[in-house]
C-alpha cells in the first residue's frame, strides 16, 4: 500500500509510489496528457495524468476537478526539473474527498474589499501563504534570539486599568462594574518582571484605537517587547540593531522561495548590517528644515518626515532624544537637555518607517510622579507601577517591535494587512 506523504519529502521518495492529501489549486489538459496542482499546506506539486496508463474512471475524476477541491492523489515520484519544487507525480488513482463548487477567488484580479471580505479563503493564495510563513519565522526566530541570550518570556495581561500610551487610543470595555482597556503595551508589566529575572520580554497582541486607515496602522497588532535591568539607552540601540539584524538574516536563511515568490530584492537585505546609522531628534529636524519641511522642534515626526529622513541610508536609521511632549510619561528625562527624553525610534529604509520604539525608562520616583501628573494620569492606576521605583529601583530599558511592520518590510510588501492572519482595521472587525 502506498505511503502518505508530504510534499515537502517528496524528493525523499523519488522513484517510490506515494499517496499526497491536499487541495487542487490548479488544472489543466492537453489531448492525452492532464496536469493537476495540488498543495497540501507544505508545498505544492504538480501531479501528471497519461490517459493511457490510467482507468476511464480517473481520467474522469481530473476532467470533473474544480479549484480547492480536497482530493488525494497516488502515484510514483518523479524527479522534474520544471515543476514547481522540482518533483512531480505521475498518477495511478485519483480520490475526490470533497468538490469545491465555484470557488470565490478565481484566478484574475480582485478588488482589495472583495479580498478582505474572504480573507478566511484568501489566506490559501501563494503571496498571502508566503508572507505568513515569513511571519511564522520572524516570530520563531523572536523567541529563539531572546532564548539565546538569557532573557524569560513574560506573558502580560490583555486586560489592564492602567494607560501604557496615550489615553485617546484605548479600547475601554466593563469590567464587572469597573473600567478596563484593551493593552496598549505590555511594557509596564515586563518592567515588574525585570527585577525578578533582569532580561525579559513579552510577546502577544496589543490594541490602539486609533482612527487612521494607512497602510502602517492596525487597530490589532502583535509586538515583542524586552526589557533590560542595567542597561542605558546605548545599550537598548545596540540590542535593538542586533535583534533586527538577526530577524533579517534569517529570513534570508529560511525563507529564500517565500521571498522570491513575493518578488522581494533581497540584495537589499543583505545590505544590513549593524551598527546602523543615528541622528538625534534635534538635528533630525534641522536636516528636514534643510530639505523643505515646515516641521519644527517639539512636534513628533510624521510618516513623510520620517521617509525623508531614510531616503538616503540603505540601513535602518536610529533617531533619538525626542522632546518628552512627543513621548510616553514613563522615559527618562535626558540629563543633557531636559527638554527631551532617552528613547529612540528605529526607521527601517526605503520608505516603511518606524518598526521599534524604544527608551530608557524613568527610574526616578519623584520624577515619574510629576510625568503622571503633567499627563493627568490617575496616580492611584500606577500605584504598582510606582512600587518598582519604591523597592530596588535601577536603570533599565526596553523596546517594541511591531511584527506586521517588520515582515512588511523584510518582504518589501507595503500593506501591513497582509501580514496578520485576520487584519483589524479600523472599518473591519470581519470575517
Amino acid at each position: 500500500m502506498p505511503r502518505s506523504a508530504e510534499i515537502r519529502q517528496l524528493n525523499d521518495h523519488v522513484g517510490e509510489e506515494v499517496t499526497l492529501t491536499g487541495w487542487v489549486e490548479a488544472t489543466r489538459a492537453h489531448g492525452k496528457v492532464a496536469f493537476a496542482v495540488v498543495r497540501d499546506g507544505t508545498g505544492i506539486a504538480q501531479t501528471v495524468f497519461f490517459k493511457k496508463e490510467l482507468d476511464p474512471e480517473v481520467w474522469e475524476r481530473h476532467a470533473a476537478l474544480t479549484q480547492e477541491s480536497t482530493v488525494a492523489v497516488t502515484g510514483e515520484v518523479r524527479e522534474e526539473p520544471r515543476a514547481p519544487g522540482g518533483y512531480e507525480i505521475a498518477v495511478r488513482d485519483l480520490q475526490v474527498i470533497h468538490t469545491s463548487a465555484e470557488y470565490p477567488i478565481q484566478p484574475k484580479e480582485h478588488g482589495v474589499d472583495f479580498l478582505l471580505d474572504h480573507r478566511h479563503l484568501w489566506l490559501r493564495s501563494s503571496q498571502q501563504r508566503a508572507g505568513l510563513k515569513v511571519r511564522a519565522e520572524i516570530s520563531q526566530a523572536t523567541h529563539d534570539f531572546f532564548y539565546d541570550r538569557g532573557f524569560t518570556r513574560i506573558d502580560t495581561p490583555i486586560l489592564t486599568g492602567a494607560i501604557g500610551e496615550h489615553a485617546g487610543t484605548l479600547f475601554e470595555t466593563d469590567y464587572f462594574g469597573d473600567t478596563a482597556y484593551l493593552a496598549q503595551t505590555g511594557q509596564l508589566y515586563v518592567e515588574a518582571a525585570c527585577p525578578a529575572f533582569r532580561k525579559v520580554y513579552c510577546f502577544g497582541p496589543t490594541f490602539r484605537a486609533e482612527k487612521s486607515k494607512t497602510r502602517r496602522h492596525l487597530t490589532e497588532f502583535w509586538m515583542v517587547e524586552p526589557e533590560v535591568a542595567f542597561a542605558d539607552s546605548d545599550d537598548n540601540m545596540r540590542l535593538q540593531e542586533d535583534f533586527v539584524t538577526y530577524l533579517v538574516e534569517r529570513a534570508l536563511e529560511r525563507c529564500s522561495t517565500e521571498l522570491e515568490i513575493l518578488e522581494r530584492d533581497t540584495s537589499v537585505l543583505e545590505r544590513i548590517k549593524t551598527p546602523f546609522p543615528r541622528i538625534s531628534y534635534t538635528d533630525a529636524v534641522a536636516r528636514l528644515q534643510e530639505k523643505g519641511s515646515d516641521i519644527e522642534w517639539g512636534r513628533d515626526l510624521g510618516a513623510p518626515d520620517e521617509v525623508s529622513l531614510t531616503e538616503d541610508h540603505d540601513l535602518p536609521l536610529f533617531v533619538y532624544n525626542y522632546p518628552k511632549q512627543a513621548k510616553a510619561f514613563y522615559m527618562k528625562e535626558n540629563p543633557d537637555d531636559p527638554r527631551t527624553v532617552l528613547c529612540d525610534d528605529l526607521l527601517a529604509p526605503e520608505g516603511y518607517g518606524e518598526i521599534i520604539g524604544g527608551s530608557q525608562r524613568e527610574d526616578d520616583l519623584d520624577r515619574l510622579r510629576e510625568r503622571i501628573a503633567e499627563e493627568k494620569l490617575p496616580e492611584e492606576a500606577y500605584d504598582w507601577y510606582l512600587d518598582l521605583r519604591k523597592y530596588g529601583s535601577f536603570p533599565h530599558s526596553g523596546f517594541g517591535l511591531g511584527i506586521e511592520r517588520t515582515v512588511a518590510w523584510i518582504t518589501g510588501r507595503h500593506h501591513i494587512r497582509e501580514f496578520i492572519p485576520f487584519p483589524r482595521l479600523m472599518n473591519r472587525l470581519n470575517p
